[in-house]
């Protein structure tokens, strides 16, 4: 049976400037079978070049078609809605590359969709002119809402925070894009030409990549490298289809089977 691969990256194949061990070899057996696969993020502040450039750095041998960011999935998704619209985007470079890539304009009166993706350039002003945006009748798009790790330091407060302060001042609620919405888990099994069961998603963090995967129908794969741990998963209503410690203990070619733990 064809089967191909849908990986996160951080906590997966490597944890802040480290590589995880064993990560390397795994995408290396990846593409020495021929074994289809996308890397994809939530982060849209960098394109696929950079971030591909990024896992070079670590030893991960990934080229830019191998990596898929909310970012794409956004302007992917914006340019079916509303073919060459317009956005006010409270976010960074690969964000606008990517809306630029898919014929939207970035302009500062009367958008289409105010869209809100990571990056450090986010000023009162920008809130102030989004929220009144929003409320003139502007969609709220977020290319994902994950939260901030809520560690002392951490100088991002994440998008799902700038999320929720956008739908307090205005009283609309945001469409993510970004995982687990199906949106981006259905773009990218599409990108690799896969049916639902020939996807594998592998991922660190239950909600997330594995809430995303299981509402899919994706054979899902949780590593422990990451956020989520073997003695918290009876919190949760779903379960990964199966459980190793790290990629480390995945050796391509792969075939999974329903119900293998």
């Amino acid at each position: 049976m064809k089967q191909g691969f849908l990986i996160d990256m951080d906590g997966v194949l490597y944890r802040g400037s480290s590589t995880i061990p064993g990560a390397d070899g795994f995408v290396r057996g990846l593409r020495e079978n021929g074994v289809p696969f996308l890397l994809l993020t939530n982060n849209s502040r960098w394109n696929e070049l950079e971030v591909s450039m990024r896992l070079q750095r670590l030893g991960i041998p990934v080229e830019p078609q191998h990596v898929y960011t909310s970012a794409m999935a956004t302007a992917e998704f914006l340019a079916k809605q509303k073919p060459n619209g317009t956005a006010f985007v409270l976010g960074e470079g690969g964000l606008v590359s990517s809306l630029h890539s898919h014929g939207y304009a970035i302009v500062e009166q009367s958008p289409d969709y105010v869209v809100v993706g990571e990056g450090r350039t986010l000023t009162l002003e920008m809130v102030e002119k989004a929220i009144d945006f929003i409320l003139d009748g502007s969609k709220l798009i977020a290319t994902n809402l994950d939260p901030p790790p809520q560690i002392k330091g951490w100088t991002k407060p994440g998008t799902g925070a700038i999320v929720a302060m956008l739908e307090s001042a205005t009283g609309r609620k945001a469409f993510s894009v970004g995982k687990p919405s199906p949106v981006m888990m259905r773009a990218a099994r599409k990108a690799l030409n896969l049916q639902t069961a020939e996807t594998v998603i592998i991922g660190d963090t239950m909600e997330t990549d594995i809430l995303g995967g299981a509402q899919m129908g994706y054979y899902t794969v949780l590593v422990l490298t990451g956020s989520s741990r073997r003695e918290n998963l009876d919190n949760y209503a779903f379960r990964p289809d199966l459980i190793v410690d790290s990629v480390a203990s995945l050796s391509p070619p792969l075939l999974f089977r329903d119900g293998e733990r």
